[in-house]
């Protein structure tokens, strides 16, 4: 194509795929979006929005209304008891945050740990998530002992609390391998 330029020169200019006109072309040092992104857009996902509504559920109490938020959780912990890590680890992590913002009761350790356990509940869930060892693989009792990594860390949640003697020995006999567990220095029972 033949240009002529401000000078009254002529030129010739190749214009085709991935050449355009020098006249469309964006100018050296001026943007091609010179207004920007439109404004007044939501960028943030309305969790509290969302998560707030009231929807009802159905479950072996009948139907009731709950948060979508526990409606969720509801799930997600069907889900993880039924054989799904992932959706375990996401239910614990809830847990957790939601019992890190609401710390104004320590529960006492010996009402968590969970002395028995029957076969198909929660043993794929425990499994899954390396929190237990299964003693009696075979048999239809079984029973679980704890890892030494979760059991620092419910006691490391106790924060400034004490525990008795007597709960310290269950704890101490629910834990695999307890010579493993880093005791604070309050601890007074050992194995």
């Amino acid at each position: 194509m033949l240009v002529v330029t401000d000078g009254g020169e002529q030129s010739e200019e190749l214009i085709g795929y991935g050449r355009p006109p020098t006249s469309g072309r964006f100018k050296k040092g001026k943007s091609g979006n010179p207004r920007g992104r439109p404004g007044n857009r939501r960028r943030d996902i309305p969790y509290d929005h969302v998560l707030g509504q009231m929807v009802t559920i159905r479950d072996d109490r009948g139907e009731r209304r709950v948060t979508a938020a526990e409606a969720f959780l509801l799930q997600l912990t069907k889900k993880g008891l039924q054989g799904d890590s992932g959706a375990a680890r996401a239910t614990l992590a809830a847990i957790e945050e939601a019992r890190s913002k609401r710390q104004s009761e320590v529960l006492p350790i010996s009402r968590i740990i969970c002395k028995g356990v029957s076969p198909g509940s929660v043993g794929c869930t425990l499994d899954a998530l390396g929190a237990a060892v299964k003693l009696r693989k075979y048999s239809g009792a079984a029973k679980y002992q704890l890892k030494p990594w979760l059991v620092e860390l419910a006691i490391s949640r106790l924060g400034a609390g004490r525990l008795s003697e007597a709960e310290q020995k269950t704890i101490l006999d629910v834990t695999a391998t307890p010579e493993k567990v880093q005791w604070p220095d309050w601890w007074t029972v050992k194995s």
